[in-house]
């Protein structure tokens, strides 16, 4: 799981590195007019709300710190990108068993669940996978080019199937 995570959060370096930050911020992609960076922004938030958490074993999904540094510079995201593989690391080996309570505002108030630290992991993995195929959207919007074929793609989407 952790190289898995690992490789992801990278590719997600190498697509801020490639950028302006002028690219990094622009915000005319329709219909949602959200910018590279707000996505990069938010996927590191809910790693950084789970390693937050980890002490008392209290995750709350909602306290995300929203950062806009992060959302508008290019250095800031990748700086927050690296922060939050030192911490995966640094929890490498951590009891992936272990229960976390894990909450959430589902829309309605806020909701609590309880998870292993494995699967709250996974779920951000698959969080930021999905948000990445939103950024490749933005990037598509903005005639910017993708960092590689494989960008934004659920690792389980067959070969056969991805555009390229």
């Amino acid at each position: 799981m952790f190289t898995a995570i690992e490789n992801n959060l990278k590719v997600g370096i190498d697509l801020v590195a490639s950028l302006t930050d002028e690219q990094y911020r622009d915000t005319r992609a329709e219909p949602y007019h959200s910018s590279i960076g707000g996505h990069v922004r938010h996927i590191l938030d809910i790693f950084d709300c789970i390693f937050c958490g980890l002490d008392s074993k209290k995750v709350n999904l909602a306290a995300r710190k929203r950062n806009l540094q992060v959302e508008q510079d290019r250095a800031a995201g990748i700086a927050y990108f690296e922060l939050i593989l030192r911490q995966l690391d640094a929890i490498r080996d951590a009891d992936m068993d272990q229960i976390v309570e894990v909450s959430d505002d589902l829309g309605s108030g806020m909701v609590k669940c309880n998870y292993t630290l494995g699967a709250a992991l996974a779920q951000a993995h698959s969080h930021a996978v999905h948000h990445f195929a939103s950024v490749g959207y933005v990037i598509s919007q903005l005639g910017l080019q993708l960092p590689n074929s494989d960008f934004g793609y659920n690792p389980t989407t067959p070969q056969e199937n991805r555009v390229n």
